[in-house]
């Protein structure tokens, strides 16, 4: 088995961290470059930054955040939010990003996820997927929602993962919207069907709130990786403590910083 990745994710709002629940009820967590380097030093596999309002206010892609973290630290970083045209996700990867993530974007105008990864390679294009458990026609659904989880697609979670790895992505990103920022454990149920419905690693999101969440989400919804937030942010748990955890429990990871020091 490949070691699994732990990842926090920054969520950036006018150029600060931020953390809410349901993408909603934002709270302050900090400078992303701080952050960051905090994260590397802790001994994370790689960091997310998502900003989270690009879209629904139509910014402009965060370049000045994105070289000031690139010129701090050396762990590879990805990066999402106002990314709609090849020139934005070229810019980024310029900046210092290993990857790019595309979400609204990638649903509005799918061929977009396969100029990127015929640019960029399908290795550093990502595809953020944030669905809802939502009822239409007397059944529950898993809907995917675009600009911020403000704006309903008619897409299902399986059926759009499945598609974005035939456009070319190399990596999804699946957030459940009714799980995140609640620290109730992740859907492990829609997790494990979108891992097991493509071919192309799934990052496990929304709703870690204890160790053994991301340790959960790699054995039942096998995930291959775990990005988590607020328990990191805010000083619940270390990424050492998670990576101790995940080996008790025969899952393989990568040492956490102090522990290769220790070595």
């Amino acid at each position: 088995m490949l070691a699994k990745r732990i990842i926090p994710c920054l969520d950036v709002e006018k150029g600060r961290v931020v953390k809410g629940t349901k993408f909603l009820e934002l709270v302050d967590a900090g400078d992303p470059v701080a952050v960051a380097a905090r994260y590397e030093a802790e001994g994370a596999d790689e960091l997310v930054f998502l900003d989270i309002t690009a879209s629904h206010e139509g910014r402009a892609i965060m370049l000045d955040m994105v070289r000031r973290v690139a010129e701090t630290i050396f762990m590879p970083f990805t990066v999402g939010g106002g990314i709609r045209t090849l020139e934005d996700a070229v810019e980024l990867v310029h900046a210092g990003a290993e990857k790019v993530s595309i979400n609204s974007a990638a649903v509005k105008t799918p061929e977009l996820v396969t100029a990127v990864a015929k640019r960029l390679g399908s290795c550093a294009t990502v595809v953020n997927i944030d669905p809802k458990r939502v009822v239409r026609d007397g059944r529950e659904v898993w809907e995917v929602f675009v600009n911020g989880g403000r704006v309903p697609t008619g897409l299902e979670a399986v059926d759009w993962a499945r598609r974005v790895e035939s456009l070319g992505a190399g990596e999804i990103v699946l957030t459940c919207m009714d799980r995140d920022g609640t620290r109730d454990g992740y859907d492990l149920e829609m997790t494990a069907a979108v891992s097991q419905a493509v071919g192309i690693p799934v990052v496990a999101s929304g709703g870690a709130g204890r160790p053994e969440h991301l340790a959960d989400a790699i054995e039942y919804g096998h995930a291959d990786a775990v990005l988590a937030a607020g328990i990191f942010h805010f000083g619940d748990c270390s990424i050492a403590e998670v990576k101790e955890m995940l080996l008790a429990r025969g899952i393989p990871v990568r040492p956490a910083l102090a522990a290769r020091v220790a070595e």
